[in-house]
């Protein structure tokens, strides 16, 4: 099946952003299809994007799906399935850059609560191999993580991004296979979660809110020990569809014209 204006248009946009919440994923679906005169069918939007998928296959690119471990909220990203290193972000960021992103991964994935304090990744600038870093330029890197939504901020410590986990499930499991634990429930890479006092497994906080759900003595589905950490109660709400500008849209044109030239450099 041809690639269409409503699946160029919805491409665009979600490439603009890098990352959506579900919700408003649907509601641009929708809002591409009334836009070109197509026939709109709600249901229908996982192929909708496996039409564009196929036309992304030669440039090592996919549309994923994944969910925030943190509100357990879905999410649609265009990630680069050509490498999975975190030489993914070497078009961004200087060698020392990615570097500094290593190490503070390291750091969250060591921790207990998969999140890493600003001192401590702050305290990396010396600890460089490349080039060292003044605190201030790790302030900004920091920043520029969380706004490139590579990292996620919360109270001064840090995680990492639902994109992240998306792009670099793979390395992250290959890297850190003897420190990261995947969820007893969704299967999926659990960085922040629950861990069972008595045989160890980890779950996420919204597969323990859902597992446990009615349950008056929550019990580990692993040992069938009692689940001594309380349950959270989570809460999700709809996000509107994001607007793009004619900016955003040529920008997010440049960009799939600069990895489709990249590919073919690669390929050749």
């Amino acid at each position: 099946m041809a690639i269409s204006e409503s699946h160029q248009r919805f491409l665009q946009i979600l490439m603009s952003h890098g990352i959506m919440e579900a919700s408003a994923v649907r509601k641009l679906h929708k809002h591409c299809c009334e836009v070109h005169k197509v026939h709109y069918m709600h249901d229908k939007l996982d192929d909708f994007v496996d039409v564009i998928n196929k036309h992304l296959q030669p440039l090592f690119m996919q549309i994923r799906k994944g969910t925030d471990e943190n509100d357990g909220r879905r999410y649609y990203s265009l990630v680069n399935i050509a490498e999975n290193e975190v030489t993914k972000m070497a078009m961004d960021y200087a060698e020392n850059e990615l570097e500094l992103f290593r190490k503070a991964m390291d750091l969250i994935i060591d921790s207990d609560n998969g999140f890493a304090s600003s001192t401590n990744i702050l305290n990396l600038a010396d600890q460089l191999q490349s080039k060292k870093m003044k605190k201030k330029e790790v302030e900004q890197l920091l920043q520029n993580f969380v706004q490139d939504k590579w990292l996620i901020e919360r109270d001064g410590e840090y995680s990492l991004h639902t994109r992240c986990l998306m792009e670099m499930e793979h390395y992250i499991q290959s890297t850190y296979q003897d420190m990261v634990k995947t969820c007893n429930i969704c299967h999926n890479v659990a960085i922040q979660g629950q861990v069972c006092d008595n045989c160890g497994i980890k779950i996420h906080l919204t597969c323990v809110e859902k597992y446990f759900k009615g349950h008056e003595e929550p019990r580990c589905p692993q040992c069938a020990e009692g689940w001594s950490q309380e349950i959270p109660r989570l809460s999700q709400t709809d996000s509107p569809v994001p607007s793009t500008s004619q900016k955003e849209t040529r920008a997010g044109q440049r960009k799939a014209i600069s990895v489709a030239a990249s590919t073919r450099s690669r390929r050749s």
